[in-house]
């Protein structure tokens, strides 16, 4: 019997052996793929944004200024240059009928496809834009009741959101957090454990008593605590540059036990390499990640602001969908 792919995608992340490696198309081209997304982010109250990517004022309130240039902006200035008493924190209203507006149409062009909500950007991300980068991360140390107080309430408001997608049938939550420059991580990893693992570690129970998957995003090289998204629960852990990432190592501590969503690198290989070395790529990712029943899959991404081209992004879906499970 021929499986949905929703049922593909759930084998993959199950580790129950799919016929085939589910891909998702990020940004374009989306019903080429076994998933679809779902934007549950807002802009500000009253602005009138549509649900979708191009906002330029969160919900949170802070603003992200386009320069023209295909990406999705640069922040402005904190929301908060000073930590906010607990009392003062201005926690988004959830605003139901607003933000599952576009569901009805988003479920009939699913079809039997994975759906997956996103919070677009989430957790520490949404943080440090409402208090600037370097605030931040002086808050750790500085005003540790002050972050808390704070960040806990980006967690509360994230969790209510995935209480809100769990109702409406969604599959699987996107997370979209990033933790590594390029040669590493933003902090010690020490004080992430203590700080956000078990943060995170909540978060991700929710999803699981609510039936969703977590899907975890990261840029960057977080292989110091890959591991420990494993352990809290991440079900779905996406490897967003596997370029500077050990890629081989963490193959050997987790393929077989992980689910990983990759792209053939949006810095090097899908940009500067050719059709045929963006297949070989798809195929060393899959061996060292990807096991004989699953944990694997296939991410595509238009990036022509990056000097993708045309023909390099057919070629990143043609390549994965010519991988096999074994």
């Amino acid at each position: 019997m021929e499986v949905s792919r929703q049922e593909l995608v759930e084998q993959a992340i199950r580790f129950r052996s799919p016929e085939r490696v589910p891909i998702v198309f990020w940004n374009r081209d989306q019903t080429e793929g076994d998933v679809m997304l779902y934007h549950l982010a807002l802009g500000a109250p009253g602005d009138g944004t549509p649900n979708t990517w191009n906002w330029s004022t969160n919900e949170w309130g802070y603003r992200l200024e386009s320069l023209g240039d295909g990406t999705m902006g640069h922040p402005v200035a904190p929301f908060y240059p000073e930590l906010p008493a607990s009392e003062s924190i201005r926690v988004p209203p959830l605003r139901e009928t607003e933000r599952m507006s576009a569901v009805p149409a988003f479920l009939k062009s699913c079809g039997d496809r994975y759906r997956l909500a996103s919070f677009d950007l989430s957790g520490f991300t949404v943080y440090t834009l409402l208090r600037g980068f370097e605030n931040a991360m002086q808050d750790f140390l500085l005003d540790p009741e002050g972050f808390a107080a704070l960040m806990d309430r980006i967690i509360a408001f994230e969790c209510d959101l995935m209480r809100l997608a769990a109702r409406y049938g969604f599959h699987g939550i996107h997370f979209a957090d990033d933790w590594g420059t390029q040669s590493g991580l933003m902090i010690s990893p020490a004080l992430w454990r203590r700080l956000f693992k078990p943060r995170y570690g909540r978060q991700f129970a929710c999803a699981r008593e609510l039936g969703l998957h977590a899907w975890y995003h990261c840029c960057g090289n977080f292989d110091l605590i890959m591991d420990d998204f494993h352990e809290i629960g991440a079900d779905v852990i996406n490897i967003s540059q596997p370029n500077v990432v050990d890629v081989a190592a963490v193959g050997r501590r987790l393929r077989g036990r992980q689910c990983f969503l990759m792209p053939i690198s949006y810095q090097t290989v899908s940009v500067s390499g050719t059709p045929a070395d963006i297949h070989v790529e798809a195929r060393r990712l899959h061996d060292l990640l990807g096991a004989p029943t699953g944990g694997f899959i296939g991410y595509v991404e238009e990036y022509s602001v990056m000097g993708m081209s045309a023909e390099n992004y057919r070629a990143c879906g043609e390549a994965f969908r010519r991988l096999g499970c074994g």
